[in-house]
This record gives structure tokens, sequence and C-alpha cells, in this order.
């Protein structure tokens, strides 16, 4: 251990000069990082003693204290608040930046995994939705689908002992190609196999967020609806773009539909209410507020604008003016989602229809391994990154700390048996958010079928699971 400081120490006073030579980082350095990133940025900083100021005497007693870990992520795990339930630890950033550009790695089916309600040793999967122009697209795989197989292998632990939230499914999706095994279901006979199977096929993907954008006749207006999965900064054109269709059409109503998604980019939230609103520009949508330690220098204010971006410069951005929006929710509607709700809360009704949000009201943003923590400075040794929590979101009414997240006006569950297709008349949820255009909020909580809890869903695996991003506060 004491050798391991040293060492540690010996690199960090000294300058190496031979930048040929490629060394692979210290578990001890790659701790010392993480701790520097946590002491400083963990927005629950005072939840954990060690990462106080005043907590070790001297450098080596700290040094000592990182010494005990055996890896870089028992080190973060070790530091991360027990309410902290975003924070994240990567050993490649190059996985999270191509992430954040909404690039994966995957064959475009977006898929929940349930268990079987006439055997508890198994589970079944149904398709939510399907990646436009994906391997999955391509092969056929369509919403509402259902699968009991995986490369001719039934979803159920190997044990064949009853299911339970801890059963990993991870394994039967890991392969670069696998296939399903269609089946259908009803409540007499169980699953049956069509005898269809489905090849699937990963490949690099950029993946455009704009799923679905449709202009409905309600009782002769124009509704717009909006299948929207990811806050992606780098597709705001074509968000920006879909609310041009929106008012060239004379939409009068809104259904935005952020079921699926987990969030991304707060300057695209921001955008996104500007394009529901427009009416507000420089009033404030959101503040971000830091630890104790950073928030007097790092405080920021983000106020509606008119324009796509930080920046008066960037494209104007095509508003519909609307007083009143009706947003789709589940329990994966998470972070940037959540803060659409928020931050539109103080100005505009919002309707929100399904389920329960997930409550995520903390962003954050990449800390490398640099003196200044940025990517240009970074370590050359490793590719350690951490995504932690640095800031939350209050809105202008000092709404914040809403872990139980947004409860809906009309309450409407979504049910493997009856999915329907996105954006057309039958899908449960556009019908009750049809309804509520149609004959205001009298509806009070419509309930459709008994709520089965999902046991696994493919995005739990991706580098941005339910995480909310900005732009680094760094000086």
């Amino acid at each position: 251990m004491l050798l391991a400081i040293c060492g540690l120490l010996i690199f960090s006073s000294c300058d190496d000069d031979l930048d040929d030579i490629i060394r692979p980082a210290s578990t001890l350095e790659i701790s010392d990082f993480i701790y520097r990133g946590l002491n400083i940025w963990s927005l629950y900083k005072a939840d954990v003693p060690e990462l106080a100021n005043d907590f070790f005497d001297t450098e080596n007693e700290r040094l000592e204290y990182l010494a005990q870990f055996e890896s870089p992520e028992a080190t973060f795990d070790a530091l991360i608040s027990p309410r902290d339930r975003f924070s994240v630890l990567r050993s490649d950033y190059i996985e999270l930046e191509n992430a954040l550009s909404g690039i994966r790695t995957s064959n475009g089916m977006n898929f929940s995994l349930f268990i079987d309600p006439t055997d508890d040793t198994k589970a079944f999967g149904a398709v939510r939705y399907v990646v436009n122009d994906s391997p999955a697209d391509q092969a056929g795989v369509e919403r509402g689908m259902l699968f009991t197989m995986v490369d001719g292998f039934a979803l159920q632990d190997p044990s064949g002992s009853a299911i339970t939230s801890d059963t990993s499914f991870i394994e039967f999706f890991s392969p670069e190609t696998y296939s399903i095994s269609l089946a259908t279901f009803d409540d007499t006979n169980g699953f049956t196999l069509t005898g269809e199977e489905i090849v699937l096929n990963k490949t690099e993907l950029t993946i455009n967020p704009v799923h679905t954008t449709k202009v409905l006749n309600v009782d002769g207006e124009s509704v717009g609806y909006l299948h929207y999965t990811s806050f992606t900064n780098e597709f705001d054109p074509a968000l920006n773009e879909a609310f041009a269709q929106f008012q060239n059409a004379g939409v009068t109503d809104l259904i935005l539909d952020l079921r699926y998604n987990g969030g991304g980019s707060v300057e695209t939230a921001n955008d996104l209410s500007t394009m529901i609103t427009g009416q507000f520009e420089g009033q404030e949508f959101i503040t971000q507020q830091y630890n104790a330690d950073r928030n007097p220098d790092n405080e920021t204010i983000r106020y509606f604008n008119n324009n796509l971006g930080s920046s008066a410069s960037g494209a104007s951005i095509n508003s519909l003016g609307l007083n009143k929006v009706y947003i789709l929710t589940t329990n994966r509607t998470a972070s940037a989602s959540e803060l659409i709700i928020s931050g539109l809360n103080p100005y505009i009704e919002v309707i929100q229809i399904g389920t329960n949000t997930t409550g995520k009201f903390e962003g954050s943003f990449l800390l490398y391994d640099a003196p200044d923590f940025r990517r240009a400075n970074a370590n050359p040794n490793h590719r350690y990154v951490m995504l932690p929590l640095t800031f939350k979101s209050v809105n202008a009414n000092g709404l914040t700390d809403y872990f139980d997240g947004f409860t809906p006006e009309i309450e409407i569950v979504e049910n493997f048996r009856t999915y329907g297709t996105l954006g057309e008349p039958g899908e449960p949820l556009l019908d009750a958010a049809i309804n509520a255009i149609l004959n205001g909020r009298s509806l009070s909580k419509i309930y459709n079928g008994e709520h089965t809890p999902t046991l696994f869903d493919n995005e739990q695996t991706e580098a941005l699971y339910q995480r909310m991003i900005t732009e680094p506060s760094i000086e």
C-alpha cells in the first residue's frame, strides 16, 4: 500500500517528458481522480463524510484511504451518497461520448421483459417501438410483437426457479446477432408460438430521436403528435423542423409522447419548451443549483429563448405559442423529460397522461481525469470518465426534489395486450389524450388494466439511461 502511495506521489510531483511511453494507470491513480472529481462537484457531497474538505489531516492519509480499494468502481461506490441513484463511472469515455451524439451499437428493437402471467418461472418480451431504418425495422419487427424465446432458449433462469427482480437477462441479448421467437397470448391458453423467428443484427446506429410525427384531425382541429425518444442536441434541427410542420399545419393542440424518453441534453429541453410555447422569451425556465462549495460561482439560470442552443446566433425556434400541452408518460419518463413538465408548469397548463414518472431532477456533466476535468487535458493512460450528479434543477416556482416523480392527471397503464400503434387512434394513451382534448379534464382518471411491472428494459444497458446532461460549468 505504501509503495503504491509513493508511486502516485512521485508521478504527481515529477514532469514526465517521456510522452511517447504509454503505461496503464494504477488503480490508486484512477481512484485519486474519482475522489478529486466528487470532492469538488458531487451534488450530494455533504452526505459522504470522507468527501468533506477537512476529513483527512494529511494528503498521505487521504491516499492511504484510497489505496484500500481494489478497483476504481469500488472507490466510486464508496464515495456516492445513498440517495444518489444515477451517478455513473465508465471505463471508456468513447462510449459515453458516442451516446451523447445519439450513436449506439444496437439492432434498434426497444422492448421490455415481463413475468409470464401463466408461469412465474418464465418471462416474455414485448416490443415497445422500433428505431426507424434500423436492422429491426428492416427485419419487420413491429410495436406490440411478443416473443418468448431468444436463440431458441426460453427466457428463464437456468435453474428453472421462479423469476424475481434479481434475475438477469443481459446474456440473452448480448450477442451481436440473435433471434427472437414470436408468440401470441390469450388469457385462457397463455402463450402460443407462431413458428416465426426474426434474426436481429446489431450495428452502429446514429439514432434520430424524432421518431414519429403526425398531424391528426380531431373534430375539425389539427392536433400535433410527437413521439420523442431522447434529448439529443445533435438532432435539435430535426426537432425544430417537426415544429415547423406543426406550424404549417395550423396545430392548435400538441400531444408530446415522452413515455420512453429517459432524458439527455438540458439545452434541448430548454429549446423544446420554447417550441411548445414561444411567448415567454427572457423568462426563467429553470435554475441549476450545485453543492454548497460550487453554487456561489456556478448557479445558472436558464431562460426561455427563441434561438436554438445557448447563442442568439442559433437558428430561430419554430414555436406554437400554446397555453396547454398534453404529455404522455410512464415510469421510464425521466430527467430532461421531467424537466419539460417542471419547467413549463409555472407558465402553461401541463396535462400529464399515463403513469408516474421516474423522479430525477438532478443533472450531470462529464468529468475526465485532468487538472481541469476537461477532455482536452485527460490522462492518456486510461479512459475512465465520471458522469456524477453535479446539480439539481429548480423551476421558476421553486419546485425541486421531486424524488417520487410527477403523478398524471389522467392515469392509464400501458398493457402489452393493447399496445396499439404509436400516433394512431386506438393506441390507449393517445386515445386518452384525444378524449381530454375533446372533453376537457372531466375524465379525471382512466384505468386500463392491471399494471405489470417490467423485469428488464433494453435501455438499462445504455450508457445514458435516465441521464440529464449539460455542458460543464468548469472554469
